[in-house]
């Protein structure tokens, strides 16, 4: 299992935010103390402008350097293209090692299922699996799924996705919820699963196995993960029910799925993120 960070994203920070940056850095110090997994740890490399461009316009990209917040959620930060560049290369490393045949897991920030085509939302600047989805199709996969089980609608990916060739979109979501979306099917790609708030734990993860069962029928050659801890029963963010035992049954899933897998940190707030990831990462190693 490969673990890609860069603790450079824990330089920016803003007081009561709760995509903080002790997400990350007790999630690293969780999984460099445990003693399950054999982790080998690599950095993000640098992200070509095509790559970015292929999700995002060139407006975009230039906004994200001005000293302007970009809404109550999303503050500026010094340096935030950076980072938020450094996030997608983290991605696009993911997808190289997984095409490779190994695990991988991108653990960084910002995060990015809520960024558009054209504008920085919900945390997110960038959006990082519509990036490495692009990124692979442009590269030679044929069809590729991204299955989002945060618990908040990837509406950026859902509309950076919508009606590309070769590309299919599952999320399951509570609803209502942040960002409002995800109520219907939209386009010819793209599937969602709203959750009522505190829909019981088994209801919740007959959801996610339908939304997996459709995700199986698609028959991906590479399946993309946006995986946010934030459907957790005690996440501070939303009303969701499920246990560490349900992201480690996640993870079991997706290693049967036996294509490559791409997965990418999303949301999750709980003081048990570290715990989660872990739980996670033990099902999609098959421990």
């Amino acid at each position: 299992m490969t673990i890609i960070t860069d603790e450079r994203c824990l330089a920016y920070d803003h007081k009561g935010h709760p995509e903080r940056p002790t997400r990350i850095s007790r999630s690293l110090t969780k999984l460099k103390s445990q003693k399950d997994l054999e982790i080998a740890w690599s950095a993000p490399g640098p992200v070509e402008e095509r790559s970015l461009l292929r999700a995002h316009t060139a407006e975009h990209l230039a906004r994200l350097s001005e000293p302007r917040d970009f809404d109550s959620d999303t503050p500026h930060f010094e340096r935030i293209h950076e980072h938020a560049r450094r996030s997608c290369a983290a991605a696009l490393e993911a997808l190289r090692i997984a095409r490779k045949g190994e695990l991988v897991f991108s653990l960084m920030r910002p995060p990015g299922h809520h960024a558009t085509r054209h504008r920085a939302m919900g945390f997110c600047y960038l959006n990082n699996i519509a990036v490495a989805v692009l990124e692979a199709l442009a590269t030679g996969s044929k069809r590729v799924a991204v299955y989002d089980f945060d618990v908040h609608h990837g509406n950026g990916t859902e509309a950076i996705l919508l009606n590309e060739a070769g590309a299919v979109f599952y999320s399951v979501h509570q609803h209502p919820c942040y960002p409002g979306t995800g109520t219907r099917n939209v386009g010819s790609n793209c599937y969602n699963f709203p959750v009522p708030p505190q829909t019981a734990r088994g209801e919740y993860r007959h959801v996610l196995e339908s939304a997996l069962d459709h995700l199986r029928q698609f028959r991906a050659d590479l399946v993309a993960v946006s995986a946010g801890f934030d459907a957790y029963v005690r996440d501070p963010l939303a009303q969701g029910s499920l246990e560490p035992e349900d992201f480690h049954w996640l993870g079991e899933s997706f290693r049967g799925l036996n294509v490559p897998v791409v997965s990418v940190l999303e949301g999750g707030y709980s003081d048990e993120l570290p715990d989660l990831i872990l739980a996670y990462l033990k099902g999609l190693c098959g421990k």
